[in-house]
């Protein structure tokens, strides 16, 4: 068994502090066999591989909607939240060959942006080939929304379908709401039938101003929600309050997942990212659907939170982006973070500010393995 010795300016292993030329060994899997701190001083040697730029682990996108990839480019931006809500359901319908190409680009776009694990929305089980053959680890969560009582059994069984479709395809996949807006109580008791205390679930969380008035209460319920299970992504917060992020926060189980690109697109807000950091650090990443953001790329999402809030430190956002996606995700055992035992796979990011140690409007991410 070969093993490879990959070394670059930092290495950003997610599980302690940035290694300035540190050593990462690793075998012909991807397994990490060990971490060298050479405290900066890298010997010649013709048997390590040697980056000027830096090394992080495999980026974990907490959430997107694959199924949704042949809508790149067709709602304009700025149209509000329930504009485009009125648009996506419009413009979703088309062939199934259209579908399947558009997300299988989707997921390649993801992968070659260092995508590892991925939280995907599902509303059908169309993209479960792709998901299965894919090298990404995906958790599907089968969306379910209907404000008519009379259809709660239906969206339900249409939800259970894409689960069994999904494990069938041996996936991991878990039935959750859309959205606190957009479930009659009695759906709302259905989905809470499926969620237990292993599950990982997903809502789509205070995007719009235009949510407290259809929804009162939403840290509350939110708090209620989490109690059920294993773990709550509370997907974009785009006008949360710190009033509602501490109570949501104060489950302990709850991760905040901010989706900038997609926000600017729709209602041209940023997430209050600098406030969320001071009410917890469980804060993952998410690029949402090429229906409202231009690509699947993960170190965008991560630019234009450095953009809007200077002081957040390349560790920290690289830390949302790896070890915390893989904690919300329940796949810290093997992803996340560059320690021996695990498999994260390595990406190299270039170039880098190394002398302020931030990232540049022109970094991008390249596999090493």
């Amino acid at each position: 068994m070969t093993v490879r010795r990959i070394s670059a300016q930092y290495l950003f292993t997610s599980a302690g502090r940035p290694l300035k030329r540190g050593i990462v060994t690793v075998a012909d899997d991807g397994t990490v066999n060990g971490i060298e701190d050479t405290g900066g001083s890298l010997r010649e040697s013709a048997a390590t591989e040697f980056y000027n730029g830096v090394i992080i682990p495999g980026l974990v996108n907490c959430h997107s909607h694959l199924e949704l990839s042949h809508m790149r480019g067709l709602i304009p931006a700025g149209g509000g939240l329930s504009g485009f809500i009125t648009s996506v359901r419009d413009m979703r319908e088309s062939s199934e060959s259209e579908i399947i190409t558009a997300a299988r680009n989707g997921d390649v776009e993801m992968q070659s942006g260092g995508v590892v694990a991925c939280g995907d929305i599902s509303n059908s089980p169309v993209t479960a080939g792709i998901k299965s053959e894919s090298p990404i680890r995906y958790l599907t969560f089968a969306e379910v929304f209907g404000l008519d009582p009379a259809i709660a059994g239906a969206r339900m069984n249409e939800a259970l379908r894409v689960c069994e479709e999904m494990n069938h395809h041996g996936l991991r996949a878990q039935v959750t709401p859309h959205s606190l807006y957009s479930v009659s109580p009695i759906l709302s008791g259905l989905i809470r039938e499926q969620i237990s205390t292993e599950s990982v679930i997903s809502l789509h969380f205070l995007e719009s101003d235009d949510e407290r008035t259809m929804v009162e209460g939403h840290a509350d319920a939110a708090l209620d929600l989490s109690r059920l299970a294993s773990r709550l992504l509370l997907v974009h917060n785009t006008v949360i309050t710190r009033e509602e992020a501490v109570k949501a926060a104060s489950a302990g189980n709850t991760w905040f997942c901010l989706c900038p690109s997609s926000n600017l697109h729709i209602s041209g807000k940023m997430p209050p990212a600098a406030m969320l950091r001071e009410v917890t650090g469980k804060i993952v990443v998410g690029t949402d659907s090429l229906a409202s953001t231009d690509r699947l790329s993960m170190i965008s999402e991560l630019k234009l939170l450095q953009k809007a809030v200077p002081d957040i430190p390349a560790e920290e956002l690289i830390r949302w982006a790896t070890l915390n996606g893989a904690r919300a995700l329940n796949c810290d055992d093997i992803l996340g973070s560059i320690e021996p035992g695990k498999r994260p796979g390595l990406l190299l990011v270039e170039p880098f500010d190394l002398q302020n140690m931030r990232l540049l409007p022109g970094s991008r991410v390249r596999r090493l393995l």
